[in-house]
């Protein structure tokens, strides 16, 4: 079954080629696309896509907004940023706000076909930049998390090892066992922390949730 999809984009140019070029994928079938946040208010609750790809610096309501009350409205969609802001402050409120990804304007075609994939699996795809702060941050408020007492020593390394930034690939080198298995212990962390991605489980284990 394709991964259903929604743009939000107010460049006819970059919305367009966004659409053109994901489109060529049999993964995803592409639902709508808007150019305004009001315009996404209004269509989006009711097609209920898996993944909204969403600028920053709309007209009017900002790409963050729309996802702070999208969110709501539609718990479980996934929102990804792409955007050429890079700044802590706006990675972090768009993280708040209820994105789970995040990707800056210059990444690569294939690359954020990836990321939307990863996305779609539960993962939290980053630029590398990008991921790089978040873990400074992290790393600067607390060099290791504290064990949560519902995960097991197991998943309490993983989070760990998720906290640097790694991905699915580097943990199960790391810790010796198969992407799948990975993916399980990520997933059943996200349960126990009642959580649906990568940094809402860090700052939840940073008791900032």
């Amino acid at each position: 079954m394709s991964i259903t999809l929604i743009i939000v984009e107010d460049l006819e140019e970059v919305r367009d080629g966004l659409k053109n070029f994901i489109g060529l994928s049999s993964d995803f079938k592409i639902l709508d696309t808007y150019q305004t946040a009001e315009e996404a208010l209004v269509g989006i609750p009711a097609l209920k896509p898996d993944i909204v790809i969403m600028d920053i610096n709309l007209p009017g309501i900002s790409g963050i907004d729309c996802i702070r009350q999208l969110k709501n409205i539609i718990p479980s969609s996934q929102f990804i940023m792409f955007t050429v802001y890079e700044n802590d402050e706006k990675v972090f409120e768009a993280l708040k706000a209820g994105a789970s990804g995040y990707i800056l304007k210059n990444t690569g075609l294939v690359q954020l076909i990836q990321s939307l994939k990863e996305l779609h699996e539960g993962g939290s795809p980053m630029s590398a930049n990008i991921a790089r702060k978040l873990v400074n941050v992290f790393q600067k408020n607390e060099n290791n998390l504290p064990s949560i007492e519902s995960l097991t020593n197991r998943e309490n390394e993983m989070l760990q090892l998720l906290s640097k930034g790694l991905l699915y690939k580097e943990i199960s080198d790391k810790m010796s066992i198969s992407i799948n298995t990975v993916k399980q212990h990520i997933h059943n962390i996200y349960e126990k922390l009642h959580v649906q991605n990568r940094t809402e489980a860090i700052n939840k284990a940073l008791g900032k949730n």
